[in-house]
Protein backbone atom coordinates (compact mmCIF):
# COMPACT_ATOMS: atom_id res chain seq x y z
CA UNK A 1 0.00 0.00 0.00
CA UNK A 2 1.35 3.47 -0.31
CA UNK A 3 -0.50 6.74 1.06
CA UNK A 4 0.04 10.17 0.00
CA UNK A 5 -0.96 12.10 2.42
CA UNK A 6 -2.03 16.00 1.51
CA UNK A 7 1.06 16.33 -0.70
CA UNK A 8 1.92 19.88 -1.66
CA UNK A 9 4.62 20.82 -4.20
CA UNK A 10 6.33 23.83 -6.02
CA UNK A 11 10.08 24.22 -6.77
CA UNK A 12 11.85 27.66 -6.23
CA UNK A 13 12.43 30.17 -9.22
CA UNK A 14 14.67 32.82 -10.07
CA UNK A 15 11.80 35.17 -9.01
CA UNK A 16 10.86 33.17 -5.65
CA UNK A 17 8.64 30.46 -5.12
CA UNK A 18 6.93 29.30 -7.89
CA UNK A 19 3.36 28.21 -8.45
CA UNK A 20 2.30 24.96 -6.57
CA UNK A 21 2.41 22.22 -8.99
CA UNK A 22 0.51 19.79 -6.28
CA UNK A 23 -1.76 21.09 -3.85
CA UNK A 24 -3.25 18.76 -1.00
CA UNK A 25 -2.67 15.58 -2.91
CA UNK A 26 -4.32 12.77 -1.18
CA UNK A 27 -5.31 9.57 -2.11
CA UNK A 28 -4.33 5.95 -0.97
CA UNK A 29 -2.82 3.06 -3.46
CA UNK A 30 -4.02 -0.31 -2.12
CA UNK A 31 -1.67 -3.28 -2.78
CA UNK A 32 -1.55 -5.49 -6.07
CA UNK A 33 -2.83 -2.61 -7.80
CA UNK A 34 -2.04 -0.89 -10.91
CA UNK A 35 -2.67 2.88 -11.64
CA UNK A 36 -2.65 5.39 -14.55
CA UNK A 37 -1.59 9.46 -13.89
CA UNK A 38 -3.01 11.39 -16.50
CA UNK A 39 -2.69 15.20 -16.95
CA UNK A 40 -1.89 17.67 -19.78
CA UNK A 41 1.64 18.69 -19.72
CA UNK A 42 2.99 20.49 -17.03
CA UNK A 43 0.08 19.19 -14.52
CA UNK A 44 2.52 17.53 -12.53
CA UNK A 45 2.45 13.80 -13.13
CA UNK A 46 6.18 13.40 -12.84
CA UNK A 47 6.85 15.61 -10.28
CA UNK A 48 4.18 13.25 -8.21
CA UNK A 49 6.12 9.95 -9.45
CA UNK A 50 9.51 10.84 -8.54
CA UNK A 51 7.72 12.13 -5.32
CA UNK A 52 6.21 8.50 -5.19
CA UNK A 53 9.71 7.05 -5.94
CA UNK A 54 11.53 9.10 -3.33
CA UNK A 55 13.79 10.92 -5.92
CA UNK A 56 12.16 14.09 -4.89
CA UNK A 57 10.22 15.31 -1.82
CA UNK A 58 7.15 17.55 -1.11
CA UNK A 59 6.81 21.15 0.46
CA UNK A 60 4.49 19.72 2.89
CA UNK A 61 2.15 16.42 3.49
CA UNK A 62 4.05 13.18 3.94
CA UNK A 63 3.87 9.85 1.73
CA UNK A 64 4.18 6.67 3.45
CA UNK A 65 5.61 3.34 1.82
CA UNK A 66 4.29 -0.03 2.63
CA UNK A 67 6.10 -2.26 0.35
CA UNK A 68 8.86 -1.73 -1.66
CA UNK A 69 8.80 0.70 -4.83
CA UNK A 70 11.06 1.07 -7.53
CA UNK A 71 12.69 4.63 -8.17
CA UNK A 72 11.09 5.91 -11.74
CA UNK A 73 12.14 3.73 -14.27
CA UNK A 74 14.11 5.54 -16.97
CA UNK A 75 14.79 8.50 -14.68
CA UNK A 76 18.48 9.59 -15.40
CA UNK A 77 18.61 10.93 -11.97
CA UNK A 78 20.98 9.00 -9.26
CA UNK A 79 23.43 8.23 -11.51
CA UNK A 80 27.05 9.27 -11.03
CA UNK A 81 28.66 11.00 -14.10
CA UNK A 82 32.07 10.45 -13.17
CA UNK A 83 31.50 6.88 -12.67
CA UNK A 84 31.02 3.71 -15.75
CA UNK A 85 27.56 1.98 -16.38
CA UNK A 86 29.10 -0.94 -14.72
CA UNK A 87 30.32 1.04 -11.92
CA UNK A 88 27.04 2.88 -11.35
CA UNK A 89 25.19 -0.67 -11.39
CA UNK A 90 27.77 -2.42 -9.17
CA UNK A 91 27.02 0.19 -6.63
CA UNK A 92 23.20 -0.33 -6.67
CA UNK A 93 23.55 -4.27 -6.34
CA UNK A 94 25.69 -3.30 -3.14
CA UNK A 95 22.89 -0.75 -2.04
CA UNK A 96 20.35 -3.55 -2.65
CA UNK A 97 22.08 -5.90 -0.51
CA UNK A 98 23.13 -8.51 -3.55
CA UNK A 99 27.13 -8.30 -3.07
CA UNK A 100 26.55 -12.13 -3.39
CA UNK A 101 25.30 -12.41 -6.92
CA UNK A 102 26.90 -8.92 -8.38
CA UNK A 103 28.47 -10.83 -11.72
CA UNK A 104 24.78 -12.03 -12.81
CA UNK A 105 23.24 -8.95 -12.19
CA UNK A 106 25.74 -7.21 -13.84
CA UNK A 107 25.29 -9.28 -17.25
CA UNK A 108 21.71 -8.73 -17.09
CA UNK A 109 22.15 -5.03 -16.75
CA UNK A 110 24.49 -5.00 -19.38
CA UNK A 111 22.44 -7.19 -21.79
CA UNK A 112 19.26 -5.49 -21.30
CA UNK A 113 20.67 -1.96 -21.64
CA UNK A 114 22.37 -2.43 -24.87
CA UNK A 115 24.30 0.83 -24.82
CA UNK A 116 27.70 -1.89 -25.97
CA UNK A 117 31.20 -0.56 -25.16
CA UNK A 118 29.32 2.86 -23.49
CA UNK A 119 28.53 0.26 -20.29
CA UNK A 120 31.97 0.90 -19.20
CA UNK A 121 32.80 4.59 -19.90
CA UNK A 122 31.48 7.54 -17.38
CA UNK A 123 28.00 8.07 -17.66
CA UNK A 124 28.46 11.70 -18.07
CA UNK A 125 29.53 11.06 -21.65
CA UNK A 126 25.77 9.34 -22.24
CA UNK A 127 22.77 10.78 -24.31
CA UNK A 128 19.87 11.28 -22.30
CA UNK A 129 18.20 7.65 -24.21
CA UNK A 130 21.54 5.75 -23.07
CA UNK A 131 20.72 6.94 -19.44
CA UNK A 132 17.09 5.93 -20.03
CA UNK A 133 18.04 2.63 -20.76
CA UNK A 134 20.57 1.80 -18.11
CA UNK A 135 18.56 3.13 -15.64
CA UNK A 136 15.44 1.35 -17.05
CA UNK A 137 17.75 -2.12 -16.62
CA UNK A 138 18.45 -1.29 -13.48
CA UNK A 139 15.01 -1.28 -12.54
CA UNK A 140 14.39 -4.32 -13.90
CA UNK A 141 17.79 -5.99 -12.03
CA UNK A 142 15.89 -5.78 -8.67
CA UNK A 143 12.67 -6.88 -7.41
CA UNK A 144 9.86 -4.49 -6.17
CA UNK A 145 6.52 -4.78 -5.49
CA UNK A 146 5.43 -1.47 -7.15
CA UNK A 147 7.10 -0.04 -10.03
CA UNK A 148 7.25 3.33 -11.51
CA UNK A 149 6.99 4.49 -14.82
CA UNK A 150 7.10 7.86 -16.93
CA UNK A 151 7.03 6.79 -20.38
CA UNK A 152 9.64 4.29 -20.31
CA UNK A 153 8.31 2.04 -23.24
CA UNK A 154 8.86 5.38 -25.44
CA UNK A 155 12.52 5.53 -24.76
CA UNK A 156 14.97 4.01 -27.32
CA UNK A 157 14.24 2.60 -31.10
CA UNK A 158 12.06 0.31 -32.43
CA UNK A 159 13.16 -2.59 -31.42
CA UNK A 160 14.05 -1.30 -27.89
CA UNK A 161 10.60 -0.08 -27.29
CA UNK A 162 9.39 -3.58 -28.44
CA UNK A 163 11.75 -5.24 -25.59
CA UNK A 164 10.57 -2.64 -23.34
CA UNK A 165 6.95 -3.29 -23.28
CA UNK A 166 7.45 -6.86 -22.87
CA UNK A 167 9.76 -6.42 -20.11
CA UNK A 168 6.20 -4.43 -18.81
CA UNK A 169 3.74 -7.61 -19.39
CA UNK A 170 6.07 -9.75 -17.45
CA UNK A 171 6.12 -7.05 -14.51
CA UNK A 172 2.35 -6.59 -14.34
CA UNK A 173 2.13 -10.80 -13.93
CA UNK A 174 3.56 -10.59 -10.12
CA UNK A 175 3.94 -6.56 -9.42
CA UNK A 176 2.04 -3.38 -9.37
CA UNK A 177 2.71 -0.63 -11.95
CA UNK A 178 2.12 3.42 -11.61
CA UNK A 179 2.75 4.81 -15.05
CA UNK A 180 2.64 7.94 -17.01
CA UNK A 181 2.15 7.09 -20.82
CA UNK A 182 0.20 9.69 -23.29
CA UNK A 183 -0.42 6.24 -24.92
CA UNK A 184 -4.54 5.53 -24.04
CA UNK A 185 -3.69 2.03 -25.13
CA UNK A 186 -0.83 1.21 -22.57
CA UNK A 187 -2.82 3.12 -19.77
CA UNK A 188 -5.89 0.32 -20.29
CA UNK A 189 -3.46 -2.53 -21.14
CA UNK A 190 -1.39 -2.06 -17.89
CA UNK A 191 -3.76 0.01 -14.85
CA UNK A 192 -6.66 -0.42 -13.62
CA UNK A 193 -7.43 2.53 -11.52
CA UNK A 194 -6.48 6.03 -12.87
CA UNK A 195 -5.34 9.44 -11.12
CA UNK A 196 -6.65 12.40 -13.19
CA UNK A 197 -4.19 15.51 -12.13
CA UNK A 198 -5.66 18.78 -12.64
CA UNK A 199 -5.23 22.14 -11.24
CA UNK A 200 -2.61 20.57 -8.94
CA UNK A 201 -5.57 18.51 -7.47
CA UNK A 202 -5.68 14.52 -7.74
CA UNK A 203 -8.68 13.28 -8.50
CA UNK A 204 -9.24 9.38 -8.07
CA UNK A 205 -11.31 6.66 -10.46
CA UNK A 206 -11.41 3.38 -9.82
CA UNK A 207 -11.86 2.74 -13.39
CA UNK A 208 -9.12 3.90 -15.67
CA UNK A 209 -11.69 4.89 -18.60
CA UNK A 210 -13.20 6.99 -16.20
CA UNK A 211 -10.12 9.15 -15.74
CA UNK A 212 -9.42 9.45 -19.55
CA UNK A 213 -13.07 10.50 -19.89
CA UNK A 214 -12.63 13.26 -17.22
CA UNK A 215 -9.50 14.42 -18.59
CA UNK A 216 -10.63 14.50 -22.28
CA UNK A 217 -13.43 16.58 -20.64
CA UNK A 218 -11.35 19.41 -19.56
CA UNK A 219 -9.79 19.90 -23.16
CA UNK A 220 -10.64 22.93 -24.57
CA UNK A 221 -13.46 22.25 -27.90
Amino acid sequence: MIIVDDVYKRYQTDHGPGRWVLQGVTFTIPPKLSVGLIGANGAGKSTLLRIIGGVDQPNKGRIERQCRVSWPMGFGGGLQGALTGRQNAKFVCRIHGHEDDIPERLAYIESFAEIGEAFDEPVKTYSSGMRSRLQFALSLAFDFDVYISDEVTATGDAAFKNKAFAAFKKLADHASIIMVSHGESTLRQFCSAGIWIHDGKAHWFDQIDDALKAYKSSLPA
